[in-house]
């Protein structure tokens, strides 16, 4: 599927040259397992020789059918143009959450998209959507004579890609989809599509309560409050002028963590020890550097009170780096988008004290939260930059607090808190471009009193 049928169907989606879906609220209603979806093999055989194989001339003049399936629900049968190619779309019904009518976006759950060749009618791939969300997809492509290929893609992520499968491609064309998931057996990521929306309750539940007390608090550069309850400067611990009181990026991810301690603790975190080098990190510039340039500040911070927040909501022993910052990926390859037209790049992962490429943020906190529901993850964004007192050298610069989760009705969304105030995902990426995220991962509490 090309970029003109998601534009047609989703513009609103296109956000800094990425596929976007974090800022429709309620998009759809509870999808099911994918296991549960309903098969819809005996409508492809039906249609399989009037829209599958027909010539492209005589399918791209079909109208549009709307059928209904033997297990449930509706799907309409449409073709859509493109220069070079053409789809044939058996899409589901959805129901926006709280509307009463219904569409067929072609991205609704079950829904399944063949894409051929304008000039030769030859197949190009098929995708399906085991979530009614248009940025987590199955493709499949042909290999050879008696095989096919499939790919799992979660927002422009490959987590699985070029995978053989021991049928032609076009068995696909009738074949029912969870045997054809059963092709690949535990290489077929499921989790990743088979989502509770309960599991983010308590999630939801925190960003409603930092929301409810975001009024209280204002920005002042070097801003943070103490171990006392006091308004101070970061840089030198001196209390800031009153009237004037408030946090920086650094102070606000400060506060965010005391909100979760205080109720099992009473107390706030001094300032001190949250900007001592942390993690056993061992840096390859000379002292007087680190005294002038303080590069590595955002990774300190954030480590120090990701290993102070485990020690206290877990155990002391959980407060080790291993414990809770994130080295892992579970992609290798990134569709890098301009416009509509797409480039696949390897995207090399953890990077040590930086973390990773801003480009394959989203999709890893889509996995993060799928993998661990419950957490929400400290930013420190940094890059090589060029100082006029010194040399080009990695620079921790901002934090933030990215909260990934999904909503009542099971639709991904990511929370941006940063500076004392809520952003969007769409902006805090596309402020950073080529720039690195490290990520630690903080506990939730069902309290929050900052």
């Amino acid at each position: 599927m090309t970029g003109l049928f998601l534009k047609r169907r989703a513009a609103a989606l296109l956000a800094a040259g990425l596929w976007v879906l974090t800022a429709l609220p309620g998009l759809a209603a509870l999808d099911l397992k994918t296991a549960r979806i309903v098969d819809d093999s005996s409508l492809r055989v039906a249609l399989k020789d009037r829209w599958f194989t027909e010539s492209p001339g005589r399918v791209l003049t079909r109208r549009r059918e709307r059928l209904t399936l033997d297990g449930g629900g509706r799907v309409e049968v449409r073709a859509e143009a493109e220069k070079d190619e053409f789809m044939i779309i058996l899409a589901r019904e959805w129901k926006p959450a709280r509307e009463t009518s219904a569409a067929f976006p072609g991205w609704a759950q079950g829904s399944w998209v063949l894409t051929r060749r304008r000039d030769t009618g030859e197949p190009a791939r098929i995708r399906v959507f085991p979530r009614s969300d248009p940025n987590a997809y199955v493709q499949f492509r042909p290999l050879s004579r008696d095989r096919c290929q499939m790919d799992v893609v979660i927002y422009n992520a490959y987590l699985l890609r070029s995978l053989p499968l021991p049928v032609p491609f076009g068995r696909l064309y009738t074949m029912p989809l969870e045997e054809v998931f059963g092709l690949a057996g535990n290489k077929f990521p499921r989790r990743f599509f088979d989502i509770d929306p309960a599991d983010y309750r308590d999630t939801r539940r925190l960003m409603g309560r930092i929301r409810e007390r975001l009024p209280e608090i204002g920005f002042a550069d070097d801003g943070a409050i103490d171990g006392e309850g006091k308004y101070v400067f970061i840089d030198s611990l001196e209390p800031q002028p009153a009237g004037k009181e408030g946090l920086n990026c650094s102070g606000f991810v400060k506060w965010l963590v005391d909100g979760l301690l205080r109720p099992l603790t009473g107390e706030r975190l001094p300032v001190a020890p949250l900007k001592e080098p942390a993690g056993g990190r061992k840096s390859s510039f000379s002292e007087e550097l680190e005294q002038l340039r303080d590069p590595f500040f955002g990774l300190d911070w954030t480590r120090n009170l990701a290993a102070r927040a485990h020690a206290a909501l877990r155990s002391p022993a959980r407060g080790v780096l291993e414990e809770f910052e994130v080295r892992k990926s579970p992609f290798a390859e990134v569709i890098m988008r301009n416009g509509d037209a797409g480039t696949i790049r390897l995207y090399p992962g953890f990077l040590e004290n930086a973390g990773f490429g801003i480009e394959g943020l989203q999709p890893l906190l889509y996995t993060l939260a799928v993998e661990n529901p419950g957490r929400i993850y400290l930013a420190s964004v940094n890059a090589e930059l060029t100082a006029a007192n010194g040399p080009r050298m990695r620079q921790h610069f901002h934090t933030a607090a990215l909260i990934p989760y999904f909503n009542e009705y099971g639709n991904f969304h990511i929370a941006v808190f940063e500076s004392a105030e809520e952003s969007s995902f769409a902006a805090f990426r596309s402020r950073y471009p080529g720039h690195y995220v490290n990520l630690v991962m903080i506990p939730l509490e069902p309290d929050f009193e900052p």
